[in-house]
């Protein structure tokens, strides 16, 4: 194993230091872990709290900031978060306007929030949550009961974050979410495996001709495992069970996502993209907006997922409102 760090045991406590230091608009708190805004709570503003294991830099705690998230609880690495670290965050956020938390769709994730609004509302704080399942390979994996909360998340954050920000009640910022999850749909794929820290090893076997279609940001096990494909061949391949899943009518529009599993790089997605937007051009779908990058990693993985979102006209303005993180900043 080759990593730059320096013992397994510190590696998430030492990256949250670095953030610290790299990025004054946050405050990191250590026992429990979370990051937060430094001007949290902000009063009258709905909260926004999301959070997962370590290992998908920058979710969450990059996209903490104005517009977005008020505040990310990391987990170890590839490892949900406590609730102790859900409820304190929760806390930390709370300005008299309730919390919504976003919840990748994970067991552990899913049950930890529970706990954690459970505990903040016998504090009399108002918590709702959105469980976000936009993932079309598989049904049911090694990590969750029902499909897995990916690609789709980033997009909830940044658009409920933006909605929070302009003044919009709990219940309308969560119906928005709602609205995002039910019109986004993600699939992913993987060439190697990636090697969490605390095991050494990669987390399973390609063979060097191989490809797994379908990959989950933790390394579970996709659709199928098939022969190494050209560009426009995975790009067909992750599309279609997208279109399948949720169609598209002529001149319906969309958010293209397209994003690095980690080892990527910006000019093979951009190959993929461009793939992508010759297949989409094909069904009469028009993008009217994209983000391509490394948003939503597993650690050094080589692959990518591609995320599609309906769009209306509400969530494109709010998608396009200004917003100040480290990982997303268009507008200020």
């Amino acid at each position: 194993m080759k990593k730059l760090i320096n013992a397994t045991d510190d590696v998430v406590v030492e990256a949250l230091e670095g953030m610290e230091r790299a990025h004054t608009s946050l405050k990191v708190v250590y026992d429990p872990k979370y990051v937060v805004r430094a001007d949290a709570p902000v009063a009258g503003k709905v909260g926004i709290v999301s959070g997962g294991g370590s290992g998908h830099e920058p979710m969450h705690g990059g996209f903490v900031g104005m517009g977005m998230l008020d505040a990310a609880c990391p987990g170890e690495v590839f490892t949900s978060p406590t609730p102790d670290q859900m409820l304190e965050a929760t806390k930390a956020v709370d300005g008299g306007a309730g919390v919504l938390h976003i919840v990748k769709n994970y067991t552990g994730d899913v049950l930890n929030f529970e706990m954690a609004a459970e505990l903040a509302a016998a504090d009399g704080i108002d918590v709702e949550a959105v469980v976000i399942d936009d993932d079309v390979a598989v049904q049911d994996s090694s990590f969750t009961a029902g499909r897995r909360g990916v690609g789709a998340t980033v997009l909830a954050e940044k658009i409920c974050g933006a909605a929070a920000e302009a003044g919009r009640d709990l219940a309308a910022v969560k119906e928005l979410c709602e609205r995002v999850n039910a019109n986004g749909r993600s699939m992913g794929m993987a060439l190697p495996s990636c090697t969490v820290p605390a095991a050494g090893k990669p987390t399973f076997e390609l063979g060097d001709d191989e490809m797994e279609i379908g990959i989950g940001i933790h390394g579970e096990p996709g659709r199928e495992r098939r022969p190494v494909a050209s560009a426009a061949e995975v790009a067909k391949m992750l599309v279609e069970p997208i279109l399948a899943d949720l169609p598209y009518s002529e001149g319906e529009k969309a958010l293209v996502f397209v994003n690095s599993m980690g080892g990527t790089p910006l000019i093979e997605l951009y190959i993929i993209y461009n793939e992508v937007a010759k297949i989409l051009a094909e069904h009469g779908v028009e993008i009217a907006r994209n983000l391509i990058g490394p948003y939503i990693p597993s650690l050094e993985m080589q692959g990518c997922s591609i995320t599609m979102l309906k769009l209306d006209d509400e969530m494109t303005e709010l998608w396009d409102a200004t917003v100040s993180t480290p990982a997303l900043r268009w507008g200020a």
